[in-house]
């Protein structure tokens, strides 16, 4: 692990974010540049071969209107090479535009950092200065320079020396064109490569670097981890005070309960019954200490506890605090809450009780299963039953 302030992690997407805001972004506008070139480039044959037969049809245009030279057709000359000059050079800029487009787009898009625009005095100081004259970034930017002017060169000069057996030939002016055409062609196809390959590592370097920038140490990482998810200290105490909280409002709960499942000593659940809001619901459960804890306040509270291992285990298995116990325990909580009441007429609520249910077993039930609706089915069959029960 990186001691004191030495960077060594990566950064967060916060700090990378503060830092596009700040334009530490990986760009450089040469990958545009040598991609329109290159583009330019491909689509210059086309458009030289095309333009090479329009010249060669203006000539003999000209010649004719040699013979009888009026004003229109001067005019209709000069319009047909405006309008050859303008096709090319809109087509060639559209080109570049949109390559220059794509390219800022590939580089992390269009962003405006407002902190370049105001004065800093530190770019003032001399010493940064003559750091950033003499550093490696100015030695890289010499060396890209100087290799580009060379790459330039060569070829410009391969090209050059391929067209001198041309110069005072008596080549047909067709062949000279076609010829200097390709090799004018070719000299840009080939500068486009080798500028598109500068700018790649190019590219690759001043991503290497503004990476390097972009690092935070160890400490930075936790000081911003404290400042968005907070500290974990304060963060533990709150969770552990929302736990009392909610521990204490459960207790609260029981001694408003109507009945208190017990298993008899490991798991208590305690159970609450309004007819206005549907099924049963659970206000407090526990297993362990927290349900000795419950038991005693039912007892301060003279709630009735019915010991019932077989219910207990099943409530405390698919209900959380403030669920309805689901429909498979209506039957086996409706004769527990019967003999609740019964007790509670005859003044003997308080304590511990058997269970009033004869039969051991209960409905088996999802683990975890939340409250679910009752279905037609269920209701239908609830009412038949208690209809029978009133009949009999």
């Amino acid at each position: 692990m990186a001691e004191g302030g030495e960077k060594t992690e990566k950064p967060t997407p916060r700090r990378l974010k503060q830092a596009k805001k700040d334009g530490q972004v990986a760009r450089t506008p040469e990958i545009g540049g040598w991609l329109g070139l290159l583009l330019v480039s491909i689509a210059m044959g086309p458009l030289l071969d095309r333009e090479l037969e329009a010249l060669h049809e203006m000539f003999a245009t000209h010649l004719r209107a040699l013979e009888r030279p009026t004003i229109e057709i001067a005019t209709a000359l000069l319009r047909d090479a405006a309008i050859h000059t303008i096709i090319a050079m809109v087509v060639l800029g559209s080109m570049v535009m949109v390559i220059g487009v794509l390219s800022a787009l590939g580089q992390g898009g269009f962003y405006l950092s407002p902190k370049l625009a105001k004065p800093d005095p530190k770019k003032l100081d001399p010493i940064k200065g003559a750091k950033r004259l003499f550093g490696p970034q100015a030695a890289w930017e010499g060396a890209k320079t100087l290799l580009k002017a060379s790459v330039v060169a060569g070829l410009a000069w391969l090209s050059v020396k391929a067209m001198m057996p041309l110069v005072g030939g008596l080549m047909p002016i067709e062949v000279v064109l076609t010829k200097v055409s390709g090799e004018v062609s070719g000299m840009f196809l080939s500068v486009g490569i080798a500028g598109v390959v500068m700018a790649g590592a190019d590219y690759a370097v001043v991503r290497r670097r503004i990476g390097k920038q972009v690092r935070m140490s160890h400490q930075e990482v936790k000081q911003e981890y404290k400042q968005t998810e907070g500290d974990p200290l304060v963060k533990s105490a709150i969770k552990a005070r929302q736990m009392n909280l909610a521990r204490h409002r459960m207790m609260t709960a029981v001694a408003e309960a109507d009945v208190v499942m017990v298993n008899p000593t490991h798991v208590a659940v305690a159970l609450k019954y309004e007819p206005q809001l549907g099924a049963p619901r659970v206000v407090a459960r526990g297993a362990g200490a927290l349900a000795d804890k419950i038991r005693a306040t039912a007892t301060e509270h003279r709630v009735p506890m019915v010991r019932d291992v077989p219910l207990a285990r099943a409530l405390y298995r698919s209900c959380e605090v403030g669920q309805e116990i689901p429909p498979e325990l209506w039957a086996s909580v409706a004769q527990v809450l019967a003999f609740v009441i019964r007790l509670r007429s005859r003044g003997q609520q308080a304590g511990s009780h058997s269970t009033p249910r004869a039969e051991d077993a209960v409905p088996d039930v999802r683990r975890g299963s939340r409250r679910r609706a009752a279905t037609a089915a269920t209701l239908a069959s609830a009412k038949s039953s208690g209809a029978a029960s009133a009949g009999r």
